[in-house]
């Protein structure tokens, strides 16, 4: 019975040893590519909407910035928050449009723009 209880516990704990390790960031295959480099997906960042513009001021107009289609979970008080922190003021008529995008007006500079606010928290006017 002691020698069966040996092996027993000598092949559990010398299983853990026998596990196999892949170094992370290194392809396994002699061949194979990174991510970068196989035009595999990139990693998906959360822009800081504090600085989106050279000048600090979070304000984007026109075209320079494309808001992008997707599930948005900002409240209607956080897209106010956000639109007043990017230097819109009075944001009336916010609905959240089937793109997911929330759309209205808002004042900036003595007039009124149509605003619009992303997923992602980016700011645009036109």
């Amino acid at each position: 019975m002691r020698i069966s209880l040996a092996l027993v516990l000598a092949t559990l704990l010398g299983s853990s040893a026998v596990a196999q390790t892949t170094v992370t960031g290194t392809p396994a295959a002699p061949d194979a590519k990174t991510s970068q480099k196989s035009g595999g997906q990139d990693s998906v960042t959360r822009p800081n909407t504090d600085k989106m513009t050279p000048n600090g001021t979070g304000t984007v107009t026109g075209g320079t910035v494309q808001l992008e289609k997707g599930a948005n979970s900002f409240t209607e008080g956080e897209v106010r928050s956000r639109l007043a922190k990017a230097g819109y003021a009075d944001a009336k008529d916010l609905k959240k449009d089937p793109d997911g995008i929330w759309r209205g007006t808002a004042m900036h500079g003595g007039q009124s723009v149509a605003v619009g606010l992303d997923f992602k928290g980016n700011v645009a006017a036109r």
